[in-house]
């Protein structure tokens, strides 16, 4: 093996490794999601308690993706779609990161519900689902990035106007709940915030397909949608 061949065997591995380190961060994401759920559903402490410690897991995936990131770009040089890839996947972490942090405020709402020790409105049933679907969703964007499949990157963005779609409707329900009945505006409140972290973390999984299509067809589609 010559040194040019050593070199590039030894760049696509820096790279795997990366992918890797990302699909792992994702991991670590979509769990927080389905424990936050959880400890909703099952009025479960010890599961916000669990998720909430969890967070700073996220944020050192993401100051290790992002060192391994910048000595890529410094020792290696990558151009073309290498180039293209690294960028992605900083830009990738950050939206991962940022969906821990969504996370991270659904469950202080949930324990401010539990503390207060109250029955939680109906409208819960839906926030479930709603997180759910947000689930799938970052995992459905991953499996796009493992993959890079860009058709698949595009369903998983069509899939956002349902999930903004649910959340519109669980808010609705909350103010009628508000109206109805003032005692309940304060649980009310907490399980917006909650249904809004939720969106959000919908939208992250949007970016995330998005940054896919860049690394496989080198098209920056994002706002365009706004621009037409």
């Amino acid at each position: 093996m010559n040194e040019n061949t050593h070199l590039s065997t030894q760049f696509d591995a820096d790279l795997e490794r990366l992918r890797s380190k990302v699909l792992e961060m994702g991991g670590l994401v979509e769990s927080q999601i389905n424990m936050a759920t959880k400890a909703f559903a099952d009025n479960n402490i010890e599961v916000v308690l669990d998720v909430l410690e969890n967070d700073s897991d996220v944020n050192a995936f993401e100051k290790s993706i992002d060192d391994d990131c910048i000595h890529i770009i410094a020792k290696r040089q990558p151009t073309a779609s290498d180039l293209r890839l690294v960028m992605s996947i900083s830009k990738m972490v950050t939206d991962l990161e940022r969906s821990g942090d969504e996370v991270k405020k659904m469950a202080k709402s949930i324990r401010r519900i539990q503390e207060r020790d109250v029955n939680v409105l109906k409208a819960t049933t839906d926030v479930r689902h709603l997180a759910q679907a947000a689930s799938a969703q970052i995992r459905s964007a991953l499996d796009t990035f493992a993959r890079l499949d860009a058709d698949e990157a595009r369903a998983v963005i069509e899939t956002d106007d349902a999930l903004d779609k649910e959340f519109k409707s669980i808010i609705r329900q909350l103010i009628t709940f508000m109206m109805e009945d003032p005692r309940t505006i304060t649980t009310a409140l907490d399980i917006i915030t909650i249904a809004r972290a939720i969106e959000r973390i919908g939208d992250h999984a949007k970016n995330l397909a998005e940054q896919v299509i860049y690394i496989v067809e080198g098209r920056d589609i994002r706002h365009l949608a706004d621009e037409s």
